[in-house]
Formats: structure tokens, sequence, C-alpha cells
């Protein structure tokens, strides 16, 4: 019998869709053991500019607020109230013009005696589906959990063929001193599915409805009504983070590689998700949400 992962989801639930889908893959799945859900915000500069970010008025907005909201309904709505959910930080670690001090939450301090807890030789699987500030501020509080850890993360450009990275991506920029941070690791295990190579992950609004109507089970509503709160009139959507999780868990699904970290980032490799086999994901998704009682 293959032997049980040990996952912690670290999410930014209230920016997208696609959170709730990947959370709710997870909670689920035999061969894995969610043994924690933090909340990570999504500040971004359009919070400062515009009226609305998706559905919400963007005056006194706190991103993290709504993320950790969402991931406790999400729990609720799967009856996985036992898993421990908590809060992450509020803002990205630095400043605005750099620098890697951390920012520590309960999200961190749960996280750290979490993967101290676990049996020798074990290694806890993080999952970060948005910003890294939580995952970044553990390791640089306590870097001995780095050779205990596998860390999983959505974000960045990559050009498989160049070999070229492109940091101009929404999680990377909402954080890009932790990524920094991270990517400047030679002794972390770090794998990256870029927005790129998820891209052909897409799902239609349509199809999405008609599938979740055949459970009236309330996690199968909870992730129809986000996709209606948050972008109503988008009719097909890339599931970015969804994407990460199915290859996770699925790797003969996709393709992984050692590339080089970016120059400014060392002369290491890192792992990175450089070809999915998107149909193959998409049924497996809806194979396991159908076989959900």
């Amino acid at each position: 019998m293959a032997q049980v992962r040990k996952v912690w989801i670290d999410a930014d639930t209230g920016n997208e869709i696609d959170d709730v889908y990947a959370i709710a893959r997870l909670l689920h799945e035999p061969g894995v053991d969610v043994v924690g859900l933090s909340s990570a915000h999504f500040n971004n500069p359009d919070l400062l500019v515009y009226e609305k970010w998706n559905q919400y008025d963007t005056e006194h907005i706190s991103t993290i607020e709504i993320s950790q909201r969402l991931n406790e309904g999400i729990l609720e709505a799967a009856g996985r109230k036992d898993i421990p959910c908590v809060e992450g930080a509020d803002r990205q670690i630095g400043r605005a013009w750099g620098g890697f001090q951390p920012r520590p939450s309960e999200a961190v301090t749960r996280l750290v005696d979490c993967i101290h807890s676990l049996p020798q030789g074990e290694r806890l699987d993080v999952i970060c589906l948005g910003a890294l500030t939580n995952l970044a501020s553990a390791v640089i509080l306590h870097p001995d959990i780095v050779p205990r850890i596998r860390c999983y993360m959505l974000g960045a450009q990559y050009d498989a063929k160049k070999g070229v990275w492109n940091k101009n991506e929404f999680n990377i920029r909402n954080d890009l001193n932790a990524f920094d941070y991270l990517l400047g690791m030679d002794s972390i295990s770090l794998y990256v599915m870029p927005i790129t190579t998820a891209l052909p992950y897409r799902f239609e609004k349509e199809d999405t409805f008609k599938r979740l109507s055949r459970q009236p089970q309330a996690l199968h509503r909870v992730l129809q009504n986000r996709w209606e709160e948050t972008e109503a009139t988008s009719m097909v959507r890339v599931f970015w983070d969804l994407a990460l999780v199915e290859a996770y868990l699925h790797p003969d699904f996709s393709t992984l590689e050692e590339r080089p970290v970016p120059p400014e980032n060392g002369s290491h490799g890192v792992q990175v998700y450089v070809g999915i086999e998107a149909r193959r994901l998409f049924d497996d998704f809806w194979n396991y949400m159908d076989a959900l009682k």
C-alpha cells in the first residue's frame, strides 16, 4: 500500500474561483492526509485604485480575512472541520523595495509545530496556491524545517523551450520577496507549476455547473456558487490552482524537470512542471467529485 502523503494547503482562496476547487480535490483523497489549511493574502496595487476587486469593495478590504472565511466555509461544507484552519500573514515579507523580514502569524506557528511533530523520516508537502508569504516566513524563522518539507507552488511564467523565467505574474507580484527568498535556497525541495504550463487546463461554466448539479451535496454547491459570485459572466476559466493539485496527485499525467533558477537567484536547479496532460487531469477531477458521497 502506498504511503499516505501528509499535506498542508496554503491558499489565497478569496482571490479567484479555482482555489476552492483545488482545496476540495484534496479533502477526501484516500492517499492524502490534509493536516492544515491556512489563508494567504492577495494584496495587489489594484486594491488602492479601484472600487471593486471581483465582487469585493476595496475600501477597508482585508484580503486575508476573506480567504480565511472562505477556507472555514469549504471545510464545513466538506465535513472536514477536523482540519486546523488558521489565518496567515496580512502582507508580504520585507518591504516594497525588497528585504526578507518574516511575517509571523498563526499559520506560521501551526505549520512549524506540525512539521516538528512529524515522526522521524516523514516529510510534509506544503501546497501554496497564492503568495508565498506564510511558507517563506516559516522557513526564515525556523530554517530547521527545510529538510522536512517539500514545497509545491503555483506561480511565475516559464518558457520551457528557451529556459527563460518571467516573474511578472499575480501570485509572485503579491510577494516577490518571498519567491526570491525560496528560489535562492539550494537546500529546499521546491516544485513550481508556472501559469504558462497550467494554461491548457480550462473549465467551461455550463459544463461545470451541469456536472456539479449531479450531486446535491453542500461541497458541490460551494464550488458552483463560487463561480457565480466571483465571475458570473466568465464562460471559460483556467483552473490554475487545480492544475497544480492534480499534477501533484498524478505525476504520471505531467512532466517535471529540473531547470536552472533565474540567474539572480543562483546557479542551482529547481523542479519545474513543463507539461501537463490536461484532459487526463480534467477527467480525474470529475471522477473524484462524482464519487463523493
